[in-house]
């Protein structure tokens, strides 16, 4: 199970200012399953999925009854519907192969990034959102965004002493207009 670390945390604080008691959200890659739990403080509309599917099987018991339906899924392939918010914290660590797949990303760290950006955008209502988690180590990422058409915005970053975390707000680019950048 992936414990929360600084990339966690700084994603944990974005929750709240994005999400709303209608919203239907979307924890993809749950990990130690905290941020599912803090959006579930605002919102009873919670799914967490993760690839590991010994990791769901805690999760269920651990947070049973707190309002998280849980799912066993690789990116999207076993969750239905559209979500207004959906928050991921991937795995972004360079590495020639995916070894540890809670943080290898592949080449550039960004070839789980680019699988989920290809398939996020039928997953998003109109005006739905993602938060997503990556790192200066990630090169050209704000390429990915553009190629797979998402307006983005940086919102928050923290220094680490061999890399800088950044958390990105985008949505589906709209009438091909950058709405953030």
């Amino acid at each position: 199970m992936y414990e929360p670390r600084e990339d966690s945390l700084l994603l944990l604080k974005h929750i709240s200012e994005n999400i709303k008691p209608t919203y239907r959200v979307l924890d993809m890659g749950t990990g130690s399953g905290i941020l599912a739990l803090e959006a579930a403080k605002y919102n009873k509309q919670v799914i967490a999925s993760d690839v590991d599917n010994e990791i769901i099987k805690k999760l269920k018991e651990k947070f049973k009854g707190r309002g998280i339906k849980f799912v066993h899924s690789d990116l999207f392939s076993n969750i239905k519907g559209k979500f207004d918010l959906i928050v991921f914290n991937p795995p972004y660590l360079p590495s020639k192969e995916i070894t540890h797949r809670e943080i290898d990303g592949g080449k550039n760290g960004t070839q789980i990034i680019e699988k989920f950006l290809a398939q996020a955008h039928g997953r998003l209502k109109k005006e739905g959102r993602i938060l997503l988690l990556c790192s200066s180590l990630n090169k050209n990422i704000e390429n990915l965004f553009k190629r797979y058409k998402y307006s983005y915005k940086r919102i928050d970053q923290t220094p680490l002493f061999f890399e800088k975390l950044f958390v990105y707000e985008f949505k589906k680019e709209q009438n091909f207009a950058w709405l953030f950048q």
